[in-house]
């Protein structure tokens, strides 16, 4: 049958919608019904759960009769990252199966399925399942797994490139090389935004079948980028990343459109200007609303109803809703603050508008005054087409690990099988045999210092040769712990008369006491007792309180990012960000220097605190705080003194406690290259950054156990002392556990970013040394002194602080001018 007439019904089922299917639809339909597998990259909102959907029906629908018995399980697996995307999917194409004829089931088998989704999934009675990679791993735990999916045609992985570049995304490899073996025939299909990497994301998705389908979809929409930019009469801070001085200006545009989501970068600043805008809104409460992921699932489905329905004005979100689901009655997006990211700033701005036909719009709104160039530089890259890559991880032994007891659960295998079959996996590509067997270790009894151990033999060898989990207590803990997601320490809040309201961190809650007032979920509530892992809280009538906080919330500025950044310092271009800020960077280059591409920029800085050295690289955060710790190393070697630093995205600061020379070839020295992976292991606190990794990653592979269900939550601090209890014993027994190698490589190649680190440090050696001696703080060098003012004690906020130095600052340079 001709491909024309294959798609005659889905072309009839468009027609009667007044629709005309795109080009790259048909394409990917007519690909998938020659066998083909492939990635379709395309924007959200062009048509792409169609385009990867209409194959499969086509399919099912020239199948005369339908071949098709009861319990067989599914034909189509639609895999997912966010449970709130999966939701909105499984209505889609519950309704495009209907509209067609097709009397199909479409189930959700995610961490939020009602019963009757789960009994359907479990039972084989949907043909199609909409899943998470966590909830995949855990049917690939049954034994019943390889008649499950003896049905299964077609995997559709959505949002690939969320899963990409890290573990959930290597999890998911093991999982598809699972059914690669169990149904050889079934097609593979991945849906992507658009990626730095994307001929490595379609490997790495499809490595069995190289040279697969690359899929262009529709053009990308037309991105509108403006920005709040200040009053003449009203300068930006210097310094600061709440904006919540923006807050009038902001109130005035959200009412000049029916609906507006309004992102932050971090859970507590969205909650902070959850309750300023509270406090002056005019109408119903309800018309605002705020949605971050330590809200209780309910919660966040209610927000998001309401952006459907229309019914909400405003929403206050993180990245929570940055992906996926469509939202066409928004018709502006504000982004307080950097988006740190060219590719999340064109997620968020494609919320807007959601309509055919419409181009996205984002107004940025600055905290400060330096972020008017990473708007200016956002535009750039967005018109040269420079988005972010996203590296996929290689050789996580945790996860492999894990892997191996869940298919050791599900069964049974052979270890020579498994082990052609992961590494058939991109992840695991280099995997070797000796590795290979350290794992199987592991897994039957832990490692040599654990082995006596009932707990850690989790694995037998049997007879046969295939190793299997026959303790019914061990199946329980690991389909319990299966995923690569750890919330270590997060305590459930809920109200003393019934109703959940999310989580917050352990450390938050462990300052407050009995009575005391805090601000959560857009609510202020009063701490009534806590019990184990749960708050119970309830409404406080008025009244104030600190806002709950999380640790690691902040975001890095991305590489490409940062390039354009720096970039426009000394070629600031057409923007009128940079007409803006151009005040600014006269001051920085009279007193100082211009950053560029060839150009280091250096300050060395006498205040009353000591002697300091500014360093601007614009290498990113994690790979300022490696160079600051190297050079801290290097300096006290030659000269002893105490040196502490400060690093944010554009530089590092560190401060000498007593005075030392410093010219330019010393600091040329100070940043060389060479035996750079030395000094940092001295430099750093490698054995603490490791333990800390080491808790993670033994989550992960199943060392620490989890809470059973009617057991009350485990701490933070319990989680601690059983890692840091295991760690302790392994690097002193067992100095060569795979673990152990694998949290020390994780914190270089994660947390220090090493391979950055070094190219970094190769392109400061490239680059001209513009060593100033300012003689006071400079634009550059303010945003960094007043980071390192946070520890301090004082009877002022930080933020008055800031201030007031900042007023100071600007009145001296405008004597000097």
């Amino acid at each position: 049958m001709s491909a024309a007439r294959r798609d005659g019904p889905l072309l009839a089922w468009f027609a009667a919608r007044g629709w005309k299917p795109a080009a790259f639809q048909r394409e990917t339909w007519r690909r998938y019904l020659a066998g083909e597998s492939g990635l379709l990259h395309t924007p959200t909102g062009s048509g792409k759960t169609l385009a990867a959907f209409g194959g499969p029906l086509l399919e099912a629908l020239a199948e005369a009769p339908p071949a098709r018995a009861a319990g067989e399980g599914p034909r189509v697996l639609w895999v997912t990252p966010l449970r709130a995307l999966a939701a909105d999917t499984t209505r889609a194409l519950t309704q495009t199966a209907a509209g067609l004829g097709l009397a199909w089931t479409v189930a959700l088998r995610t961490g939020d399925a009602s019963a009757r989704d789960k009994r359907l999934a479990r039972q084989g009675k949907a043909q199609v399942l909409v899943i998470t990679p966590e909830s995949l791993a855990l049917l690939l735990s049954y034994a019943d797994a390889s008649q499950r999916f003896r049905a299964l045609r077609c995997v559709v992985v959505d949002e690939w490139h969320e899963l990409l570049g890290n573990k959930r995304g290597v999890l998911l490899q093991l999982c598809l090389a699972r059914l690669r073996r169990l149904s050889p025939a079934a097609r593979t299909w991945g849906l992507s935004a658009t990626l730095g990497n994307l001929e490595q994301a379609r490997s790495v998705l499809l490595p069995h079948a190289p040279g697969s389908a690359l899929v262009a979809g529709a053009r990308p929409r037309k991105i509108r980028i403006s920005t709040l930019l200040p009053e003449r009469s009203r300068a930006l801070p210097w310094a600061g990343h709440l904006g919540l001085s923006q807050l009038e200006r902001v109130f005035k545009r959200l009412f000049e459109v029916r609906a507006t989501l309004l992102f932050t970068n971090t859970r507590a600043q969205a909650e902070l200007w959850h309750r300023a805008l509270e406090s002056i809104w005019p109408e119903a409460p309800d018309t605002l609303a705020l949605h971050h992921g330590s809200l209780d699932p309910k919660l966040r489905a209610a927000v998001e109803q309401g952006l459907r329905d229309g019914s909400v004005r405003c929403v206050v979100a993180t990245s929570s809703l940055d992906l996926g689901v469509d939202f066409p009655a928004v018709d502006q997006v504000l982004q307080i603050g950097s988006p740190k990211g060219v590719a999340r700033l064109l997620q968020r701005a494609g919320r807007a508008r959601h309509r055919p036909g419409e181009s996205g719009n984002v107004v940025c709104v600055p905290a400060q005054a330096l972020e008017l160039i990473e708007y200016a530089a956002a535009r750039q890259a967005i018109a040269r087409g420079a988005i972010e890559s996203r590296p996929p991880p290689v050789g996580s032994l945790d996860v492999l690990a894990q892997h191996a007891v869940t298919l050791a659960l599900g069964g049974g295998f052979d270890a020579d099988a498994l082990y052609q079959e992961v590494r058939g996996t991109h992840a695991y590509a280099a995997l070797d045999s000796a590795t290979w067997q350290a794992v199987l270790d592991f897994i039957v009894q832990g490692g040599r210092a654990l082995a006596k151990y009932p707990d850690y033999q989790r694995v037998v060898r049997d007879d046969d040769g295939r190793y299997r989990v026959h303790d019914r207590r061990i199946a329980l803990r690991h389909r319990l712990s299966i995923g690569t997601i750890t919330a270590d320490g997060a305590v459930a809040v809920k109200y003393l008369r019934g109703g959940s309201l999310g989580s917050v961190e352990e450390g938050f809650l462990a300052r407050l006491r009995r009575g005391d007032r805090f601000q959560f979920a857009g609510r202020t509530l009063e701490l009534v007792r806590l019990e184990g892992m749960v708050a119970y809280v309830r409404r406080a009538k008025g009244g104030d309180g600190p806002v709950a906080t999380w640790q690691g919330g902040r975001m890095p500025l991305s590489t490409q990012l940062a390039a354009e950044v720096e970039s426009l310092f000394s070629h600031p271009g057409p923007h009128a960000e940079m007409r803006a800020v151009a005040p600014l960077l006269r001051i920085q280059a009279q007193a100082s220097a211009l950053p560029d591409r060839g150009r280091l920029v250096a300050e060395r800085i006498a205040t009353r605190r000591g002697l300091h050295l500014f360093l601007f690289p614009f290498a990113g955060r994690a790979v300022h705080e490696g160079i600051a710790a190297m050079i801290a190393l290097r300096w006290g070697r030659r000269q002893p003194n105490t040196i502490s630093y400060t690093v944010n995205d554009y530089g590092l600061m560190l401060t000498l406690a007593e005075p030392a020379a410093l010219d330019a070839a010393l600091l040329r020295e100070l940043l060389s290259p060479d035996h750079m992976a030395e000094d940092l292991r001295d430099g750093v606190n490698l054995g603490e950054m490791a333990r800390r990794q080491f808790r993670e990653i033994a989550r992960v592979a199943g060392l620490l156990t989890p809470s059973l269900p009617g057991q009350a939550a485990r701490s933070l601090r319990q989680v601690q002392a059983s890692s840091g209890l295991l760690y302790d014993v392994l690097r002193r027994y067992d100095p060569d556990h795979l673990l152990l190698a694998q949290a020390e490589r994780e914190v270089f190649a994660l947390q220090l970013e090493a391979p950055r680190l070094l190219a970094a440090l190769h392109d400061c050696r490239r680059r001209e040394l513009a060593l100033c001696e300012p003689r006071t703080l400079t634009p550059l060098s303010f945003p960094l002194w007043t980071e390192s003012l946070r520890g301090q004690l004082s009877t002022e906020t930080w933020q008055a602080r800031v201030r007031r130095a900042a007023q100071q600052l600007e009145k001296r340079y405008e004597r000097l001018a």
